[in-house]
C-alpha cells in the first residue's frame, strides 16, 4: 500500500483532538479545586435550562466518604437551592446538623446547561469564594475546548469518510 499522506495528517490531527476525554477531564478538575480550596470534597452539578433541577454529574470525594456527602447532596436540599440559584452559594460547617460545610460556584459555560464547581467538608470564607470562582471561570474554558475538540474531531472523521479514494 503507497503512503498515504492525507491518513496520516488525519489520523495525527485526529490523535492530537482526542487526547481529551470530557469525563476524565471533569474529574481531573474537580481533584484540583478540591486541592485549591484545600477541602476534601470537590464536584460539579448541572442545573437544566428551566432552572428546576439540579444533578451531581462529578463527586471527587476521600476513600470511603467520611462526611457521607453523597448522601447529604442528595437529601439535604442544596440542589434545590442551586437550581434557583443565580450566583454563589456557601453554607457554614454545622457539625450537630450533620452540615459539612459548602460552597458552589456558577461556571461559565456558553455550551452547557447552568454548572455548579462546588467544595465542601470545611468552612469557607470571601476569600476561597473569590478564588473558586476563577478557577470555576478556568474550568469553564477548559470544558468549552474539550466540547469544541470533540466536535471537531466528529467532522474530521466526516471528512475522513467522505474523502475521494486517488485513482
Amino acid at each position: 500500500m503507497p503512503y498515504n499522506r492525507v491518513d496520516v495528517a488525519m489520523r495525527e490531527l485526529l490523535s492530537a483532538f482526542s487526547c481529551l476525554e470530557g469525563a476524565e477531564l471533569l474529574g481531573r478538575l474537580a481533584r484540583t479545586a478540591a486541592a485549591v480550596a484545600s477541602a476534601p470534597y470537590a464536584g460539579f452539578v448541572r442545573v437544566d435550562a428551566l432552572r428546576q433541577e439540579a444533578c451531581p454529574v462529578h463527586v471527587h470525594a476521600p476513600p470511603g466518604d467520611p462526611l457521607r456527602l453523597r448522601r447529604w447532596l442528595a437529601e439535604s436540599g442544596v440542589l434545590k437551592e442551586l437550581a434557583a440559584a443565580p450566583e454563589a452559594v456557601r453554607l457554614a460547617p454545622d457539625v450537630s446538623m450533620g452540615e459539612p460545610g459548602f460552597l458552589a460556584t456558577p461556571v461559565p459555560v456558553a455550551a452547557r446547561d447552568h454548572t455548579f464547581l462546588w467544595v465542601a467538608g470545611r468552612g469557607f470564607c470571601d476569600g476561597d469564594e473569590h478564588l473558586l470562582g476563577r478557577f470555576a471561570t478556568a474550568a469553564g474554558r477548559a470544558l468549552e475546548a474539550a466540547s469544541g475538540c470533540e466536535a471537531a474531531v466528529r467532522l474530521l472523521r466526516g471528512v475522513r469518510a467522505f474523502r475521494p479514494v486517488p485513482p
